[in-house]
């Protein structure tokens, strides 16, 4: 996993909250049952920002408010060429395995509800995604953004090695 978290201050960004899920949840006490929310949600400026997160309230609309505020603490950079994602990547995170792939233009998204909303979210616009093992939500967001966390371009690559960009793709 990469050790450079590309962290990302919310100041002037044009952020769009996408709601990934909603789950009732069940508090069984002396005096009956207390039921409330949780929201899983994904925010992103779709040019390569992308965060998440996961609010709990008594109501619906209150879970979700806080999600977007938990998710706004949380962005951060993914590297993006042509609307697409550098090179393919596998991610895991808990019992989900996600794997993306870049695609030519035209492709579109192609992917699942909760890598849907992450790509998205992030402005991929081609790409292929699977989904393998847990189709759990929590964990196919963090393992999406697991993935897209470990995405390097040619620029990072080549300064990461000391190189030019020419060496970088031609040896």
């Amino acid at each position: 996993m990469s050790t450079n978290i590309r962290k990302v201050k919310t100041s002037d960004l044009e952020l769009k909250d996408r709601l990934v899920s909603i789950q009732r949840v069940t508090k069984v006490t002396k005096g009956g049952r207390n039921f409330g929310f949780t929201a899983i949600v994904v925010v992103g400026n779709e040019d390569g920002i992308v965060g998440y997160g996961l609010g709990k309230a008594k109501e619906v609309t209150t879970a979700i408010a806080k999600g977007v505020e938990a998710a706004k603490k949380n962005l951060v950079k993914v590297p993006i060429y042509r609307g697409t994602i550098p090179h393919e990547q596998i991610s895991r995170f808990g019992g989900a395995e996600v794997f993306i792939k870049p695609a030519s233009h035209g492709t579109g998204v192609k992917a699942g509800g909760a890598m849907r909303a992450v790509l998205e979210s992030v402005g991929v616009t081609d790409v292929l995604a699977k989904s393998k093992g847990s189709s759990n939500p929590h964990n196919l967001v963090k393992a999406t953004i697991n993935a897209l966390l470990q995405l390097r371009d040619a620029k990072a690559v080549a300064e990461q090695r000391g190189v030019s960009l020419d060496k970088v793709f031609n040896g």
